[in-house]
């Protein structure tokens, strides 16, 4: 698609050169060759070939850009992608160890259960 662009802008300043050249000569060169004198629909008929021609290149080129930017797009978001899975390459999720859960504590033992069996009362004194 650029090829066709590039030779679309080259042919509309091609034709423009050309004709400024003949309209600048006209004098010399229409004599030359039994031209009819210019009128306004010729110069109409030429600037609007010419225009046509530099729509189409103009086209061209914004199609070429339009197909660019979104192959441009497209390579990103490819990049983007393999950047993240180069990160979770880089940095493996850890997982985290589970909490031991708290057992459930068993009811309080009567002291008829355990035998009457008290523990011996400890005194704390100032030393």
């Amino acid at each position: 698609m650029k090829t066709i662009a590039k030779y679309l802008q080259v042919a509309v300043l091609v034709y423009f050169i050309f004709f400024l050249i003949f309209f600048i000569s006209f004098d010399t060169l229409g004599g030359m060759f039994g031209m009819d004198p210019l009128t306004s629909d010729s110069m109409v008929k030429v600037f609007l070939t010419g225009f046509i021609l530099f729509l189409a290149a103009w086209g061209a080129g914004i199609m070429h850009a339009s197909n660019q930017s979104t192959l441009i797009k497209k390579m990103q978001d490819e990049m983007n992608g393999l950047k993240a899975k180069l990160y979770d390459f880089e940095h493996p999720k850890v997982v985290e160890p589970k909490k031991p859960q708290p057992q459930p504590s068993l009811p309080p033992k009567n002291q008829e259960e355990t035998g009457g069996i008290l523990r011996p009362r400890q005194n704390f004194t100032d030393q």
